[in-house]
Parts: C-alpha cells; structure tokens; sequence
C-alpha cells in the first residue's frame, strides 16, 4: 500500500475517524495494531507471520532476560534471531551464487540451491527496530515493555514501518503509551509534512525516475555526458523520493500524535562526509553508530582502530542496503572517503580558509560519484558508466531544462533554509504559498501512476 495512492487515501478515511474515537481508550493500541497489519499485509499476509515472529521472539526474549542470570544468552538468541530472519530472505540467495561461482572457480560440480524466496518489504527496518528494543533493555536504556499489543504495534506501526525512519523503543514506546493530546496545530503540521513528502515522491522524484531509468536501464547505448547527468538526477531522486516518504511518515505520525524522528536534514548542504552521514537516513546512521561502531571501539582505541571500525561499519552498511557487489562497493567507496577527508576536515585550514562552497561541491560530487555503484543494475553496468564519464567528451545529454530548473530551485531554497533567511521562509504566509504552489503544480502536472519507493526493496 503506497502512501500516494487511492488505496492508502481510502484506508486512512477508515482508520482516521475510529482513531480519533478511541484514542483515549483502550482500544487505541489494538485498533493501530490491526491497521498496521492491514497496511503491511495489503502487499503479501504471509509477510505478516515474519513480523508477528520477530515481534513474539523479542517480547519473549525481553520478558525472560529481565529475571534472568544469564541475560547475555538471551540478547544473543533474539540477535540470531533477527539475523537470521534477515540473512535468508535478503542475503540467502546471493551468499549461494557467490559460493557456486567460487565451486565452479575450484572445478567443483557441488552447488548450492538458492532460495527462491520473495524480499518482504521493509524487513531491513523492522527487524532492526525490533533489535533495538532487546539491546537497549539489556544495556538498561529501556524498561521492559508489559503490553505485548503495545509492542508489536512499536515494531509495526504503519506511518515509518516499510522505509522508515528506524525508531527506537525510548522515543517511541514512552509516546504509545501516554494519553494522546492533539491539536489542530499537530493536524495542520502533520497535513503540511505530508503535503511536501506526497510532492517529493510524486512531482519531483517520478518524474527523475523517466530521465534516470531510461538511461540507467541501458547504459551502453548513453555517451558519458548523458550517463553523468543522470547520476546527478539520481542523487536528488532518491533523496526525494527516500525523504518524501519519510516526510509522509512524520506527517501521519503527527497526526496521530507521535513523535517521528527527523531522518534527513539537508543532506547535499554538508560540508564533510561526517556531515553528510550527520544528515542523511539519520536514523540508520545512529543505528550502526549506535550497535556496530560504538561497540566495536569506536574512535577509543586508537587511530588503526577507528579507520578499521569506520571501514567495517560502512562496509555492512552498504551490504544492509542490498545483497550485491555493487552495494558493498558504495559502502567501501565512503569509507575511503572517510579516511581520506577525516584528519582533513579537522584541520584549521580546512575549517576557516577552505570556501563552504567549495567544501558542500566536493561532498556533493563524491556522494554523487558513489551513487553510481548504488543504482546501477550490476557491477559490469556501473564500470560502463563510470569509463564513459571519465573518458568521452561533450555530447547532447538531452537534460529537460524543466527537471533541472525543478532540482535548483529545492536546492537554492534549501540554502536559503540554513541562512539568515529562514525565520522569513518559516513564517506562515511563506508557508501557506509553498503549499498552494505545490497544490497547484500537482493538480496542473498530477504524474503517472504510483510508483514503489526505492528504499521499499532494502
């Protein structure tokens, strides 16, 4: 269930009138439950016996490790848990083809069957949400959860369960629990939020999709001005189109009264790759902060030791987003890029003499040049594209002067966002243009038919 189409607007006319009826009851947690899992089953209701699965083993697991000695044994079954659930729908079947090629490499006729098996969307979320809750009460960051509606509706609930923001059980699970206060500040909020996450996807990031998918889908038959112009559109489709979905998100969460995380903050304005990782898909980026490169020793162990802990943590990262070589490489590719500019970013030179446009073209080019890896169908398309760019001249990319007038203007407004021009773009009437603008270019340009969200395959 997509959240710009007919079929979401229609289930949240259900859902939207009960939820208000009962959201001071105690059929508030079961009524959220049960939409959630009609949202999420709307795709496949098998994919519902996943959820329900990691949501019991988790409640269990938190429910015994609190009397128990041996607690460390019972975070590590919900963590084998989580992972494995993880590794056999997403991984499973590229961990069997790279083992077969090696076989066949080896001269060996063994082979492994590979799973023939459907990726359950948004599984990549949820269990990492799910995890948090068990590794967090170990640590004694959460106190255990009683209701176990309560709980699978924190590991399930609609607005940010199949793309995110991966929350947590400290802001979430205290919000679900406490008595729900809205205001029509909340439900004009939540509408604006969601106006400009429905324009993101719909007005800007399918209509990139038309540029970079006709050039993407066959990049051998593109010079390399055309292949370079639909990389830069690609980085602002899946920024729109990721952020999009997460504004939708916050905007429903708001109005039904919760609190979701701020995922994205003007990522394409960072000065410095930290920066950037400090902007974009925020709540993953805490995640693996939080449970892989904190734990692993962090910056504490020495300057070896730091580069080996960024390089692993981004390593995993790209492999979290897809089970290919080329995701692994994207992943690789910014944890050079850590390496090389990280000393350099704390150099006063760097900081007081290096112009801040020159440090947000640099982080802009490089994100750009890695999003390569990131959308290309296979490692053999992206080493096409990649040749070409670098080695032909100037050809007629035939770029629409209207997507890009559309991607300048986000982006001089955003620079405008972090001036001193922002308590003016805040202002009511600014806003309330913006919103008829966008309206009105809905309803002039309405789109094509509903697109997936990208992140929906990761």
């Amino acid at each position: 269930m997509l959240f710009h189409s007919w079929v979401f607007f229609v289930f949240f006319l259900v859902f939207y009138p009960v939820f208000l009826l009962c959201r001071n009851t105690r059929f508030k947690d079961p009524w959220l439950l049960f939409s959630s899992y009609v949202f999420y089953g709307w795709w496949n209701p098998l994919y519902l016996i996943l959820i329900a699965w990691s949501t019991t083993v988790d409640f269990s697991v938190v429910r015994i490790m609190a009397g128990a000695r041996r607690r460390g044994f019972w975070l590590s079954l919900s963590v084998i848990n989580n992972l494995a659930l993880l590794g056999f729908f997403k991984y499973g079947g590229f961990v069997a083809e790279n083992l077969n090629n090696l076989f066949s490499s080896a001269g060996l006729s063994y082979s492994i069957p590979q799973p023939n098996v459907l990726l359950p969307v948004g599984i990549s979320f949820y269990v990492f949400q799910s995890l948090s809750y068990t590794i967090d009460f170990y640590r004694g960051r959460v106190e255990k959860e009683k209701s176990f509606v309560r709980y699978a509706t924190f590991v399930s609930l609609f607005p940010q369960l199949v793309a995110g923001p991966v929350e947590r059980a400290g802001n979430l699970l205290p919000q679900l629990r406490k008595k729900v206060e809205l205001t029509w500040e909340d439900i004009s909020d939540g509408l604006s939020l969601f106006l400009v996450g429905f324009f993101k996807k719909v007005a800007l990031a399918d209509y990139l999709a038309l540029y970079v998918d006709r050039i993407y889908d066959v990049p051998e038959q593109f010079a390399g001005t055309a292949l370079l112009c639909a990389t830069f559109a690609f980085g602002w489709q899946i920024y729109f189109d990721f952020s999009g979905y997460t504004d939708m998100a916050r905007g429903i969460g708001r109005m039904i009264g919760i609190r979701i995380m701020l995922n994205f903050n003007n990522p394409y304005l960072a000065k410095g790759l930290g920066e950037f990782w400090n902007r974009w898909h925020i709540s993953l980026s805490t995640w693996f902060k939080d449970y892989l490169y904190i734990p692993l020793g962090g910056n504490r162990k020495g300057h070896w030791a730091t580069y080996r802990n960024m390089a692993l943590t981004m390593l995993i990262s790209g492999l979290w987003h897809g089970a290919a070589w080329t995701f692994i490489i994207w992943g690789a590719l910014h944890a050079a890029g850590r390496f090389a500019t990280r000393e350099l970013e704390r150099t006063a030179f760097y900081r007081n003499r290096v112009p801040g446009l020159a440090k947000q073209a640099l982080v802009f080019a490089f994100v750009t040049f890695a999003w390569i890896f990131f959308r290309a169908a296979s490692l053999g398309d992206a080493l096409i594209i990649v040749t070409r760019i670098f080695t032909e001249g100037w050809t007629d990319p035939e770029f629409p002067v209207l997507m890009l007038a559309l991607i300048l203007s986000v982006w001089a407004y955003q620079f405008a966002l972090e001036s001193g021009l922002r308590s003016l773009l805040t202002t009511a009437p600014v806003r309330v243009a913006l919103a008829a603008g966008m309206i009105v270019y809905l309803v002039v340009f309405p789109g094509g038919d509903g697109q997936p969200f990208i992140y929906f395959q990761f």
